[in-house]
C-alpha cells in the first residue's frame, strides 16, 4: 500500500474516533432531546421513596403529614387552604430537581411551625415552605426543588 492509502486510512480512523467520543459524551446530556422526555425528574407528589440530597423524603413521613393536614383542615394557614390552590399548569412546574419559577416564588408561605417540627431538619441552605397547597423543600441559594408533597383535597 502506498503512503496516500495509509494516510487516508489513518486520517479516517482519527476522525471516526473523534466523532464517536463526541457522540458518546453528548449522550445523556439532553442533546437532541426535549427536556420533557427525561425520565430522571421526579414530579414528586408524595409518591417517591428514595432519599434525595441527604434528606429524608416527604413520602417517608406521609402518614404524619396527612394526619396533621386532616386535624388542621378547618383552620389551615395561608398557602394550604382550598382557595390557595395552584392551577394545574402552575402545579406541574413544581418538579423535584427542577428550579422554582419566579412566579411560584412569590406565592411561597412559611411552613406552619407545627408541621416543621414533624419533619426532619432540612439540609444546610434548604427550607420547608408551602406553595399553593404543596409542601416544598427548596434550596435558598439556587431555588432548586429537593422535594414536593401534594396535599389532597377532601
Amino acid at each position: 500500500m502506498s503512503f496516500k492509502v495509509w494516510f487516508r486510512l489513518g486520517a479516517s480512523a482519527v476522525i471516526g474516533l473523534a466523532l464517536s467520543t463526541t457522540i458518546a459524551a453528548a449522550q445523556g446530556n439532553g442533546h437532541g432531546h426535549d427536556k420533557h422526555d427525561r425520565d430522571d425528574r421526579d414530579h414528586g407528589h408524595g409518591n417517591g421513596h428514595q432519599k434525595g440530597h441527604g434528606h429524608e423524603r416527604y413520602a417517608d413521613r406521609d402518614h404524619d403529614i396527612r394526619g396533621w393536614y386532616h386535624s388542621n383542615y378547618e383552620h389551615l394557614p395561608p398557602g394550604l387552604s382550598k382557595r390557595d390552590r395552584l392551577p394545574p399548569g402552575l402545579e406541574r412546574q413544581l418538579i423535584v430537581r427542577g428550579t422554582l419559577p419566579p412566579g411560584l416564588r412569590r406565592k411561597m408561605q412559611p411552613c406552619p411551625r407545627e408541621l416543621v417540627t414533624m419533619l426532619p431538619p432540612p439540609p444546610p441552605n434548604y427550607v420547608h415552605v408551602v406553595i399553593g397547597g404543596n409542601l416544598v423543600l427548596y434550596n435558598r441559594a439556587n431555588f432548586e426543588i429537593a422535594d414536593v408533597f401534594h396535599f389532597e383535597l377532601n
